[in-house]
């Protein structure tokens, strides 16, 4: 068998093949199979980021859930303006029992809140430290929404009372707009 110029060019041909063929196929391919790959990685993430945020979501929902009902249960604590007369009534109850003086009510401008008011009533009564502090307790006890603003006690030169106390006490209230 001889070698000739023929045989020479097919024999490098047939060496060169699979060299072009790595060059010109399979380095471009192996390329777009990396990308591919890498694009996948950076995809599966952003789906457990997303399935971490999903369940989240369901936390939120309960969360909200639960903060609705507590701003339901605070709003159902706040007296329409029609049941003031009836709150100042039982505050008045309240200073007579633990021993006070019956007190005298001073009735300021109701206050503009975000969808409630707040209704500050000037206060002053007479009695013992005891008394002005049973009353204060039950005042906190109070099942509406209140708020002692201001509070001056002194000493009285009465024999009767030990102690004269000067406050304001601020009633929350929801107006008739507000609970339509």
């Amino acid at each position: 068998m001889q070698f000739g110029t023929r045989e020479l060019v097919l024999f490098l041909t047939v060496l060169l093949l699979p060299v072009v063929s790595y060059l010109l196929v399979f380095k471009p391919q192996n390329a777009n199979i990396e990308s591919a790959k890498s694009e996948i990685e950076h995809k599966q993430e952003m789906l457990e980021k997303l399935r971490a945020e999903t369940a989240r979501n369901d936390d939120l929902i309960l969360v909200n859930d639960q903060l609705t009902n507590r701003i339901d249960a605070m709003e159902s604590m706040l007296p329409t303006n029609k049941e003031i007369d009836q709150i100042v009534r039982q505050v008045s109850a309240l200073a007579i029992e633990a021993g006070l003086s019956a007190p005298t009510l001073k009735s300021e401008k109701p206050l503009a809140a975000a969808t409630y008011r707040e209704q500050p009533l000037e206060m002053t009564t007479e009695g013992s430290w005891s008394g002005l502090y049973d009353f204060l307790l039950e005042l906190e006890r109070l099942p509406r929404i209140t708020r002692v603003i201001d509070l001056d006690v002194e000493r009285t030169s009465n024999e009767e009372t030990e102690i004269r106390a000067d406050f304001t006490l601020s009633i929350f209230f929801k107006t008739e707009e507000a609970t339509s």
